[in-house]
Formats: C-alpha cells, structure tokens, sequence
C-alpha cells in the first residue's frame, strides 16, 4: 500500500519510515515535487494534524497521513504546545536562516522562560490525522519526562536534546533511532496507525 507522509521534516519521515514494514510504501512530499507550504494556523495540535491531511488530500487526492507534536511544558501552561516547531519566532524580532537556528533558538528561548521554575515537567504529544478516502482517523501518542538545563546528544531533531523521558537518564537526543522509537510519542501514535492499517487488510 502507498501512503504518503505529510511533511518536510527529513528526521520524522526518517523515524517514521523505520516504523513501517514492507506492506507499506511511504512518500514524503519531496517525492511528489510538492514544494508548497501547508498552512498550519490552527490552535490546535489535533486540528493542524487535520488540515494538514486534507490540504494534501484534497489537493492531490491521494491518500495520506500528517502529524502535528507539541511540547507541552506544565509549568509554562503547556507552552510552547502548538507553536513548538516556530516558538521563538512567535517573538518576531529576528529572522532565522534555517531550520537549524529556528531549533537552537526554541532551545535558548525555553530554557530562559524555565530559570525561575520549580517543576520541569514536560510532555511530547503528537497526533496523527490519517485521510483514506476521504474519511479520517485520528491517533495519540504521548511520552511523559522533564526539561534538563542543558543540551545533551546529536541525534534526533526539535527539543530532544533537553527532554528525559520518565524512566530514563539520557536525552532522546542521546537515543539512537531504534531505542526512540521504543518509546517515543510519534512513535506510540504512529504504532497505532499501523496497527489501525494491518486491521484494514489492505
């Protein structure tokens, strides 16, 4: 079966690709010479997961999964949460040359509204909005764990270097891929999706 995977991020579509098995044959936008931006002003994680699904859908109605994750921060009210991906840039005072600073600077950004906190809980969610003909299911995945005070680990992408899941003493940045996707929110919401498709018999 041919999916195709809503999104520009080559790390997601990396972790999400190792998920899947051989039934399934994943395409990223890339693939399909989609270069256009996909709106994603909801104020939601669930919502943006959906318009994201069917902007691809019902642009070039194929069938297709997106994910929208959040870092939801419980001291800061569940900031950045939505806004997770672009948090700094939500201060407008700068213009960021890539997808690298835009990262480091989230980073930065979190760490200074954290100083003055007591609790360091945090939680990834992610969602996934899956679109097969035109019908949509939805899935969640959820990891719980604390903010460190400094960057540890060059794998993965986005907050991993400053999240400990419960449980563990190193960053998912710390992680190789396969021991992430044992516990990751994606990949709890995107075992869900495969499990969802396997029952389909597709």
């Amino acid at each position: 079966m041919e999916l195709v995977f809503v999104t520009n991020n080559p790390g997601k579509f990396k972790e999400i690709d190792n998920l899947l098995g051989d039934k399934f044959r994943l395409k990223s936008l890339k693939d399909l010479n989609f270069n256009d931006n996909i709106p994603e002003t909801c104020p939601t994680i669930e919502e943006n997961a959906t318009a994201k699904a069917f902007y691809i859908y019902n642009r070039l109605s194929v069938d297709c999964f997106a994910d929208d994750t959040g870092l939801e921060v419980e001291a800061l009210n569940n900031e950045p949460g939505v806004f997770s991906a672009r948090y700094a840039e939500l201060d407008g005072a700068k213009i960021f040359a890539s997808r690298q600073e835009v990262t480091k600077a989230n980073i930065e950004k979190l760490l200074k509204m954290l100083e003055d906190k007591h609790s360091r809980k945090a939680r990834f969610r992610t969602v996934i909005s899956l679109v097969l003909g035109g019908e949509e299911s939805l899935f969640e995945g959820v990891v719980d764990g604390e903010i460190i005070n400094e960057v540890r680990g060059n794998e993965g992408f986005g907050y991993d270097p400053v999240f400990v899941p419960i449980g563990y003493n190193r960053t998912f940045a710390e992680m190789n891929l396969d021991e992430k996707n044992r516990i990751s929110h994606r990949a709890i919401a995107f075992r869900k999706l495969v499990e969802y498709l396997n029952q389909l018999h597709l």
